[in-house]
């Protein structure tokens, strides 16, 4: 697994990598800016609404406490979608990771596995799907978690947990469904559960890192690639010729 690990940080910044590195990076940044703009609208047009309606109720003489206090609430509607976005991140990775399957995928397996025979590509809408879900049942996963951040770290360590089997999951089935049906990919990820989740705790270190974690998406595939043909015995181990 470390093996694997190693060779998967190793390729990242590799020049056929590069591309697919700046265009998840590019990806990544656009979905985030995106839930933030429209997550900081709906807050405020909320605090907006219930501006008015506390004005409303209470009459014109609490307009300049309730103005005052619109200001702090849509401070810290900014601050709360500044430090959300950092729980956002593995469910925004995951979505990305979809659309660059193949190509991570492919330079990993042409690189390390050369003798083997290549993978079949993942239809795009189904990988697409696939991420989708991920990203979707993240979101849900971490709002279950919120309230448990009270509780001395609890939450965090409920969401690293969290963050590891999915981002695992989803990882591993796009990585052994570049060979096999899904049905298969999912009974081989089942078969291999304890691994593969062993391995997702990697990926979620990596994605707690700031900054680092936009390449997650090339991380986490290029590191399922290699464990899914350990765990498949579909690779032709590569040796080095003895020295004299």
């Amino acid at each position: 697994m470390f093996d694997a690990a190693a060779k998967a940080l190793a390729q990242i910044l590799s020049p056929p990598m590069r591309a697919i590195l700046w265009k998840s990076i590019g990806l990544a940044l656009i979905l985030i800016v995106l839930l933030g703009i429209a997550l900081h609208r709906a807050l405020l047009w909320l605090a907006t609404a219930g501006e008015g309606w506390a004005e409303n109720a209470l009459g014109s003489a609490w307009n300049t406490p309730l103005s005052i206090l619109l200001w702090v609430i849509s401070f810290a509607v900014g601050l709360g979608i500044l430090f959300g976005s950092v729980f956002l991140m593995p469910a925004v990775t995951s979505f990305v990771a979809s659309f660059f399957v193949d190509d991570i995928a492919g330079q990993v397996e042409r690189t390390h596995y050369p003798a083997d025979a290549p993978g079949r590509e993942v239809p795009l809408a189904r990988s697409v799907w696939e991420g989708f879900k991920a990203a979707s049942l993240s979101v849900l996963l971490y709002l279950c978690c919120l309230p448990f951040l009270l509780f001395a770290g609890l939450g965090l360590v409920m969401f690293f947990l969290v963050t590891a089997f999915l981002l695992s999951r989803e990882y591993f089935e796009l990585a052994a469904m570049r060979f096999h049906p899904a049905d298969e990919a999912k009974r081989l990820r089942k078969q291999h559960a304890g691994t593969i989740f062993a391995a997702g705790l990697l990926i979620a270190l990596f994605v707690s890192i700031p900054i680092v974690n936009l390449a997650t998406p090339l991380f986490g595939m290029a590191l399922m690639v290699h464990m899914h043909k350990r765990l498949s015995g579909r690779h032709t181990e590569l040796l080095e010729p003895r020295r004299r």
